[in-house]
Parts: C-alpha cells; sequence; structure tokens
C-alpha cells in the first residue's frame, strides 16, 4: 500500500568529511534515513531500500551512531553479514562497544569487544546462566513477572503495551538474574536510555555511562562483601585461566551486561505488538494456534532486527568485490540482510511457521547474542499469557504510530480493548 512506500530519500548520496582515498566515490552513500523515525506499519521497509537500491557494500560517512572515526562500509547481503560475523581471521570485534571510549575508561567490554581465543574463556565462564536448563528454571519467575503486570490493567480495556509491559518485565527478569535490587529499575532505564537512544548527544551519553559506572562499581563491591547466588556474585567471584579475574574484567562484563539486559527485548516486544495491533488477522490467527508461537517469535525476530552490529578489519581484502584495508569499520546491516531473498523465501511476508528461519537478530559465529534462550523464553511467555488474558486489541485512536527501528523503538504504545461486563 502508499501508506508503506519508503520514501525516496532513504538512501541518497552522502555529506561530510571526505571517506578515505581508498573508497571509491561511486560507493559512497548514507543509510541512517532508512533506520530513521517512522510512521509505516511496517517500518523496516526503508532499510530494505537500501537493499534494492544500493550496492551490496557501500560506505557511509556516518557510523549508525555508535562508533567514532571517519565512517564505516556497509554491508546489506544476507551472506556477506554471516561472512564477516563468522571470519575471525579478517573481523575483529575489538573497539565496536563504544562506552567506555566516551567516558574515557580504559576497560574492554567483555566478551563482545574480544576476538578468539580470548573472547571463548569467557564466554565459557558465563554460558552456563544463559544454557537452555538455566532458562528453563527462570520460567516460573518469568511467567510471575508477566503475570503480575497484566493483572494491572487487564479489567481496564486499555494500557500502554510498552512503557507499562514491554519495557518492564525483560528488565525485571533481567535484574534478578544479576542479583540487582529492584528500586533501581526506573534509574537503570533513564541511564540506559541516555545511552542508547540520545547517541547524538555526547552530553547524555557520558552522564547515562557515568551513572551506571558508578552505581555499577559500587554494587560490585557489595556483592565481594557478601557473595549470592546471582551472576554478578559468579562474576565478581570467578576465575579465568585458574586466577581471579581482574578489576578491569570483572567491570568490563558487568556493564557490558547491564546495557545488553535493558532494551533487546524490551524493544522486539515493542516492536511485535505494534505489528499485532495493525495486523487484527496475524493476532487472531496466533490466538487460534497458539502452537505457532516459538516459530512466530523467530519470524518477529527476523522481522525487527534491533541490532546492526560492526566489526574492524584485520587485513586488506575483497569482499562482495569490494577493497576493505586493514582498520576498515564494517557495519552488518541485519535490518536488510533479514529480508534477503537468496536466504527467505517471500521474505517480505510475515509467515508465523517459516521454518527455517536462520535469521541475523541474534548475529552469527562466536560472538552470536549470549542471552538469545532467554530472549526466545521471555517473549514466547510475554506474548503467550498477553493474547491468552487479553482480548483482541488494537492502537488507541489517535496514538502516535512513530518508531525508530532498532534499540527502544516504540517508548510509548497505547492499546485498547473491549472489556466484557
Amino acid at each position: 500500500m502508499d501508506a508503506n512506500r519508503p520514501p525516496a530519500s532513504s538512501a541518497t548520496a552522502a555529506a561530510g568529511a571526505p571517506p578515505p582515498p581508498h573508497v571509491p566515490p561511486e560507493l559512497v552513500f548514507d543509510y541512517e534515513a532508512a533506520l530513521g523515525p517512522t510512521a509505516l506499519e511496517d517500518p523496516y521497509a526503508p532499510a530494505r531500500q537500501v537493499f534494492e537500491t544500493l550496492p551490496p557494500v557501500f560506505y557511509s560517512r556516518s557510523a549508525n551512531g555508535m562508533t567514532t572515526g571517519p565512517g564505516t562500509w556497509v554491508c546489506s547481503r544476507y551472506e556477506d553479514i554471516r561472512e564477516v560475523y563468522q571470519n575471525t581471521e579478517r573481523y575483529s570485534s575489538v573497539g565496536i562497544f563504544p562506552f567506555a571510549d566516551m567516558v574515557g575508561e580504559s576497560f574492554q567490554a567483555i566478551p563482545i569487544a574480544l576476538d578468539p581465543p580470548e573472547h571463548n574463556k569467557y564466554r565459557v565462564l558465563l554460558n552456563p546462566w544463559f544454557s537452555p536448563k538455566a532458562v528453563a528454571a527462570l520460567e516460573s519467575k518469568i511467567y510471575a513477572i508477566v503475570n503480575a503486570l497484566i493483572d494491572g490493567f487487564a479489567d481496564k480495556g486499555e494500557c500502554d503495551v510498552s512503557y507499562d509491559f514491554g519495557r518492564i518485565y525483560p528488565v525485571k527478569v533481567f535484574m534478578g538474574l544479576m542479583g540487582f535490587p529492584d528500586e533501581k529499575f526506573e534509574d537503570f532505564l533513564s541511564w540506559g536510555y541516555a545511552m542508547l537512544h540520545d547517541m547524538a548527544n555526547l552530553e547524555r551519553v557520558q552522564w547515562g555511562a557515568r551513572s551506571a559506572l558508578v552505581y555499577l562499581r559500587s554494587f560490585i563491591e557489595e556483592v565481594r562483601a557478601t557473595p549470592g547466588d546471582n551472576l554478578t556474585s559468579r562474576i565478581v567471584h570467578g576465575e579465568v585461566d585458574g586466577r581471579p579475574l581482574t578489576e578491569d574484567e570483572i567491570i568490563g562484563i558487568v556493564f557490558f551486561l547491564w546495557t545488553g539486559g535493558l532494551d533487546t527485548v524490551a524493544a522486539t516486544s515493542a516492536l511485535t505488538f505494534r505489528r499485532l495491533a495493525l495486523d487484527p488477522e496475524l493476532q487472531q490467527k496466533l490466538r487460534a494456534q497458539p502452537e505457532l508461537l516459538p516459530e512466530a517469535i523467530e519470524e518477529f525476530l527476523r522481522t525487527n532486527p534491533t541490532v546492526n552490529s560492526a566489526r574492524i578489519a584485520k587485513v586488506d581484502h575483497e569482499l562482495h568485490g569490494v577493497q576493505i584495508k586493514r582498520g576498515d569499520r564494517v557495519l552488518c546491516l541485519a535490518a536488510a540482510g533479514n529480508y534477503d531473498p537468496a536466504e527467505f523465501d517471500d521474505p517480505l511476508s510475515f509467515r508465523a511457521d517459516r521454518a527455517p528461519n536462520r535469521h541475523l537478530t541474534f548475529v552469527a559465529g562466536p560472538h552470536r547474542c549470549l542471552g538469545s534462550h532467554l530472549a526466545r523464553r521471555e517473549l514466547r511467555i510475554a506474548l503467550g499469557e498477553f493474547l491468552r488474558r487479553i482480548p483482541s486489541f488494537r492502537l488507541k485512536p489517535g496514538a502516535d504510530r512513530t518508531v525508530v527501528p532498532g534499540l527502544i523503538a516504540t517508548p510509548r504504545l497505547p492499546i485498547v480493548w473491549d472489556v466484557k461486563g
């Protein structure tokens, strides 16, 4: 439909500082508008225009707001993205997590900012807490948190499903896993919002990161004095290579987990409920066939990727016919790659029973999302319980439909439903 057609300016020639000399002028474009605010029913339609109209690998002077430096190569094809994620001989993750640098800290974000084999030993430390078995043990807590939230609005006929539900339940689960006190909930979200949503405002980003680091360091000291049965205690008292973790390693792990635990599931939830509110046929299908939920969750993840990760080239090489130089940044545009027809049959259609579904939302290779099992379980329980307990819902008349695809995608999403009796 016309309302879903992306604007013609979604991908245009870039303006700003000149790219490095080895970048051909004909490969310089801007892609930022493709992930900008939109009220489209399909918010990733502009990102697909990048896939459809630009070269498979091109150069952007903007680096997606998350990086420093002159710009980045952008790859939008599925196989190219998998290559960048999986080929650790050519591509490095060191330096891709910017927040420590932004506040003058020297620690590395662990494990995301380390390459194999160093990366592997920290994953060994953390993996048991995010394994399918560990996640299954959290299921009763997830159900309790989700249903307590639904209890608060089930009889009202309306709620802000993003603010009152989607932003809360995954953070509550994460806080319990880490051992953080409930009273820090709003502070955490405030600091995280400044870091992830105000990237154009360096002072706001620095305020969020510094505030979080001050608190996390004080919490680490508390855990050091009083060990507990939580992941933070496991990290603080953990060992790698038969030695205790250093202070930089501890804060690097805890700060990275804190950042990652605040928004990815919340953003996916917001986009999922937005789509269901705008697509009553899909909503009814999932109500009538709850057995489709596991596959439907994968399709929501495919069509609503929240992170487009970057890597740094370790050597000069060629990617899809383009010359990449050592030190170049390469951004993997999963928002386009997840719609590549070479991998996904009829990729523009939402198929609740799509299988296989090898989407790139959780990345690929050694840095595949540590919390992917937990995210899937949280999304399945939250969506299943909401559809079980809340009647057919729709966007509240006059509601702002604007979203920003990616992290903190939909801060507000008021919906309404008919209350019986």
